[in-house]
Order: structure tokens, then C-alpha cells, then sequence
């Protein structure tokens, strides 16, 4: 079968590599239908999250199950399924509680010995546990498959910065991050009752989705001048709830610096350089909390999923470009470039 992989910063290629195949009686084989590149993915790309030459990469799809271990009982071949970025055993204490993230049998697609989710299959081990059932009908609703296709992922996440930062109705919320996550965070704010939403981002194409999901203002300035546009948009408070979704020095300095006092900080964006950006003395001096980490997906899917299905909530505007396995790699180059927000991919 053919699969994306990397081989250093800046060199994605599609290959032959082995069938997907079940090696265990807990794993299902499942065809990809859609998958896509996510903004972590860049920074392998990028070269700043080291990979080994020839790593499979890509941990969002959804497809059909084409084949199942003998222990698999939740689902068979024929159904469509969507499969959360991390795939956990979902019987172990972590995943009682609603955390697969920290399953100490999970693990994350595209790493050393798996398979990415930008091929044509993929083995999933612990099916049960990781694979959640789609209505076979939205098999022939492209944009509904599409909406589908961000719970793997950055829908999760957004709402997991939502939940994390205590958004609450009739709440102030700002978004650090015009993204595909800040904005499904924007969305997973107005899901959750935010009276209003300030996402701060420059780029016009990505601020009307932002206004579409449901912000109410866009602050365009970085730094000091975005903390200064908020502080004044917000009488001088800040934000009840900040969803943090890059994950810079930056990003964090100025998510800490407009949330209000007593405020919370839901950080998502994957970090780089350490714990820069975080004062420990602001945050204690104004009882600013800081909440976060890898979404877990598996957790929030099934109730997300109601809500797509019900038309409460679309994320799918947020994937702008669509191409084939072959043009993967033109994919990542535009979305480095930012000529595209989040590319669709169809195997």
C-alpha cells in the first residue's frame, strides 16, 4: 500500500510500504476515506520535532473497517469509523477516567513501528477501545464526513482548551491562535455558552471562519498591543477563559496576560521552548489558573459527535484545501506557507 512518510525537514514523500495487516486479535484493519494534515505535523516537517528517516507521520482519519482480530466485538468490517489521534485499550484506569491519552498501552499514529493515518490503511490496535462507529449514511454526505473528520483531532482539542480554561455561559473568552484548533475552540466556546469570544489572529480568511464559528471580536495585533487591545475591549479585566492554541513563548506570555483575575488558561497548542512564557509569580499574585495538555479525544467524541450529527456544530470550513495521496507533499509546503489552513486529504 502506499503511505506518507518523512525522511527530514522539509522532504515528505509517499511510498510502498507493507499492507496494513492484523497482528493481533485486538487490532482492526481500517481503509482510509479521509484523513488530513494537522499543524503538529509541521513541525516535524520543519524539522524541530526530530522523526526517523523514512517515519510513517499523519494521525487523523476516519474509513471503513476492512478487517478484524478474533477478539474484536464493537465493530466489523463495512462500518465507518473515526479514529481518534491516540489509540488506547480502553479498559485500564486512565481510560476509566476519561484520560486515553495516558494509557499505558496507547500510543500516538505515525510512531516508530505504526502507521500514520496519511495512507491508504490503517492497523488500529485496541479496536474496541479506539475506533468510534459513524452512521453509515455519512458515508455520501461530503461535508458531513468532513465535519467527522475534525473530531479526530483538532474539534477535540479546541473543545478540550474550552473545558480546560472553564468556559461557562454567559462567559468572556479569548482564542490565542487562528488556526484550525483556535478556531474549533471558538466554536467549542459558543457550544458552551460564551457570551463573548475575542479571537485574535490577522489573517482575514481565518478571522471569518472565526466570526462564523461564533466570535464577536478579532484583535489582529501580537504581543504587548494584542494584550493592550483586549485589556480594553474587556473594560481593563481580560478574559474570563483564554484557550491557548500555538504554543510559543509568546502565545503563552500573552494568554496568561489577558486573562482576568481569578481567570484560567486552557493551553492545547503543542510547546516549544520548555516553559518560557509562563510567570508562575503573575499567574499566583492574580489567582490565574493554567489547565491543559493532549486532548483526549476518545473522551469527547461520542458527545461531539451528537452535535455534528444534529447540526448544532459544523467544523468543517476549517479544511480549505483537498488532495490526493500524491499531492500530500505540496499540502505541507502550503500549509507552512499558510496558503492553506488545514488540508483534506482523499487516498
Amino acid at each position: 500500500m502506499r503511505a506518507t512518510v518523512i525522511h527530514g525537514p522539509n522532504d515528505i514523500r509517499v511510498e510502498e510500504v507493507p499492507d496494513a495487516a492484523v497482528r493481533h486479535p485486538t487490532d482492526a484493519v481500517v481503509r482510509v476515506v479521509l484523513a488530513c494534515i494537522c499543524g503538529s505535523d509541521l513541525w516535524a516537517y520543519r524539522g524541530v520535532a526530530a522523526r526517523q528517516p523514512g517515519q510513517r507521520i499523519g494521525h487523523e482519519f476516519l474509513g471503513v473497517v476492512e478487517e478484524v482480530g478474533s477478539e474484536v466485538s464493537g465493530v466489523r468490517p463495512g462500518d465507518l469509523v473515526v479514529a481518534p489521534f491516540v489509540w488506547s485499550d480502553g479498559v485500564c484506569d486512565y481510560c476509566r477516567e476519561g484520560l486515553q491519552t495516558s494509557c499505558p498501552h496507547g500510543g500516538f499514529w505515525g510512531e516508530p513501528g505504526s502507521d500514520g493515518g496519511q495512507g491508504e490503511a490503517v492497523r488500529v490496535p485496541f479496536a474496541d477501545g479506539t475506533l468510534v462507529g459513524l452512521p453509515a449514511e455519512a458515508a455520501s454526505d461530503e461535508r458531513l464526513l468532513t465535519a467527522l473528520l475534525a473530531l479526530s483531532d483538532v474539534m477535540a482539542t479546541g473543545h478540550h482548551a474550552a473545558l480546560a480554561a472553564g468556559v461557562r455561559p454567559g462567559s468572556t473568552v479569548a482564542v490565542v491562535g487562528d488556526g484550525a484548533v483556535g478556531l474549533c475552540g471558538v466554536l467549542a466556546a459558543r457550544r458552551l455558552g460564551a457570551e463573548r469570544i475575542v479571537a485574535l489572529g490577522r489573517h482575514q480568511a481565518r478571522t471569518e471562519i472565526a466570526r462564523s464559528f461564533g466570535a464577536t471580536d478579532v484583535v489582529a495585533e501580537r504581543g504587548d498591543e494584542a494584550i493592550a487591545a483586549v485589556k480594553e475591549l474587556t473594560g481593563g479585566q481580560g478574559a474570563h477563559a483564554v484557550l491557548e492554541a500555538v504554543g510559543t513563548e509568546q502565545s503563552m506570555r500573552t494568554a496568561l496576560s489577558i486573562a482576568r483575575d481569578g481567570g484560567a488558561v486552557g493551553y492545547v497548542g503543542v510547546p516549544h521552548g520548555g516553559s518560557a512564557g509562563v510567570d508562575i509569580r503573575q499567574m499566583f499574585d492574580r489567582n490565574v489558573a493554567l489547565r491543559g495538555g493532549v486532548a483526549p479525544a476518545r473522551a469527547y467524541i461520542p458527545e461531539l459527535l451528537a452535535d455534528v450529527l444534529a447540526g448544532r456544530i459544523d467544523p468543517s470550513p476549517v479544511f480549505d484545501r483537498t488532495v490526493d495521496l500524491d499531492g500530500v507533499p505540496d499540502g505541507y509546503r502550503a500549509m507552512d506557507d499558510r496558503s492553506a489552513l488545514k488540508v483534506r486529504i482523499k487516498p
